[in-house]
């Protein structure tokens, strides 16, 4: 089983949008959504959820109104502002720290694990998707990435799915480090700008410290031609390879609007270097390009010679 994870250095690259094309193309697979803070990937695979699971990560009192004398202890020692005298007025302020539990005299206060946020399974188009959302104003967003990675990956072993595409959180966070960790091949997208250059010198250090292999994908790659093949040069410096460059298209655009891929937007003009970079991913990656039982994906696409 392999696991191709989509990164960038910030949100805008077009990093979903080039994850639900090669949702689209790959033939055999199970689907991640990794940004649990702002996850969108159902948007454009039509997403139908069949299965909610609660996600509890941290800690948070709970006061037994009754045993609680209101002393006023755990207002002293609390550190953030979040319970006075027994109640707690403040909830997002509380750091689950437990100081207010382990010193009140009437044992009145327990420390409780807390919802915070919910993880789905959901069948789209394109095979079952995993993904999730954090509550509001939450922590733990890396654990709950971790959470439907491993979902990910019990669902592809059952099944026996050689491919796992992972559409992963923006950044080089927290969470961008929970969704490349123990991946076979980190593919990020980046745009042909100085800050985009910036941001794949930073990937390429994250990914360097797991020591796993990164390809480049250049979106928008017409935008500005001097930036891109000065980033080609860079990469070509460094022995990364370039799996694809994308010209920029108002295909995307549309695509977004009418909550499709680009691959399914009439008379797009990305078809052949979207195909193009599945072709390499799926090379480098030596995992089959089309299903054995069906060899129609190409005339779907009509990408070919006509």
């Amino acid at each position: 089983m392999k696991e191709l994870v989509i990164v960038s250095g910030k949100g805008g690259t077009g990093k979903t949008s080039i994850s639900a094309a090669l949702a689209y193309l790959a033939p055999q697979k199970v689907l991640v959504d990794c940004d649990v803070d702002a996850a969108n990937f159902h948007l454009v695979s039509g997403a139908t959820i069949k299965e909610t699971q609660p996600f509890k990560a941290g800690f948070q009192p709970y006061i037994d109104a009754d045993a609680c004398n209101q002393c006023g202890k755990c207002t002293n020692l609390c550190r953030f502002g979040a319970i006075t005298s027994g109640v707690i007025t403040t909830p997002l302020n509380c750091e689950g720290c437990g100081v207010c539990a382990f010193n009140c005299p009437q044992h009145a206060i327990a420390m409780q694990e807390k919802e915070a946020g919910h993880w789905f399974v959901s069948t789209t188009r394109f095979g079952c998707l995993i993904h999730a959302e954090l509550g509001l104003s939450l922590e733990n967003s890396g654990k709950l990435v971790s959470k439907v990675r491993q979902e990910a990956k019990k669902i592809a072993t059952a099944e026996r799915l050689p491919l796992i595409i992972t559409d992963g959180p923006p950044g080089i966070g927290c969470p961008a480090i929970a969704a490349l960790s123990g991946a076979s091949l980190a593919l990020a997208v980046v745009e042909p700008s100085i800050s985009g250059m910036h941001d794949l010198a930073r990937l390429t250090e994250l990914v360097a410290h797991f020591q796993l292999p990164i390809a480049v994908c250049i979106n928008k790659s017409t935008l500005h031609q001097k930036n891109t093949e000065q980033m080609i040069d860079w990469c070509q410096r460094k022995d990364i390879p370039v799996f694809g460059q994308i010209p920029y298209s108002d295909t995307f655009r549309t695509a977004v609007q009418s909550g499709q891929t680009v691959l399914e937007v009439p008379q797009s003009d990305v078809k052949e270097s979207l195909t193009a970079l599945w072709q390499n991913i799926a090379n480098h990656l030596n995992i089959p390009l089309v299903n054995n039982d069906s060899g129609s994906l190409w005339q779907k696409l009509n990408i070919f010679r006509k």
